[in-house]
């Protein structure tokens, strides 16, 4: 079945007007959850300030490069949270400004925690439990 061109809605446009009041827009548009746009301003905001109140039109790879690498060189940020900042700015320049990025950001990349369990040796508990008594030494000897 053919569509006539009378049925066919035109394409979405945002409305003209400031750029974080577009994102909210085309974020409710695209089906996105209300905290995922809130999100995404609160890292478009932090993008737009870290880079000295430029427009992102006016900005490319260096900067968002920078930007990226940013957290994981000075803030010691987690991997997750650079991803999350990173989809924020594809989302961006993608969606709202429909200027997608073409080249492949080569942000430094945060690195992994590593979280070591605390582990007593059996002299350490040992010696717990001898300071221990009564039913408290009990229970802790059957755990």
């Amino acid at each position: 079945m053919a569509y006539e061109k009378a049925q066919v809605k035109e394409r979405f446009r945002p409305k003209p007007g400031r750029l974080l009041d577009k994102v909210p827009e085309v974020m409710r548009y695209r089906h996105y959850a209300i905290r995922t746009g809130q999100t995404y301003v609160k890292w478009i905001l932090d993008y737009i300030r870290f880079n000295g109140t430029l427009h992102p039109r006016e900005m490319s790879k260096p900067e968002i490069e920078r930007f990226l690498s940013h957290p994981a060189v000075n803030r010691d940020g987690a991997p997750s949270t650079q991803n999350q900042a990173m989809n924020a700015l594809v989302f961006l320049y993608k969606h709202v400004l429909k200027q997608p990025l073409d080249q492949e950001i080569n942000a430094v990349r945060a690195s992994r925690k590593i979280n070591i369990p605390v582990v007593m040796t059996r002299e350490e508990v040992a010696q717990i439990i001898a300071l221990m008594g009564g039913v408290p030494q009990l229970v802790v000897k059957l755990l």
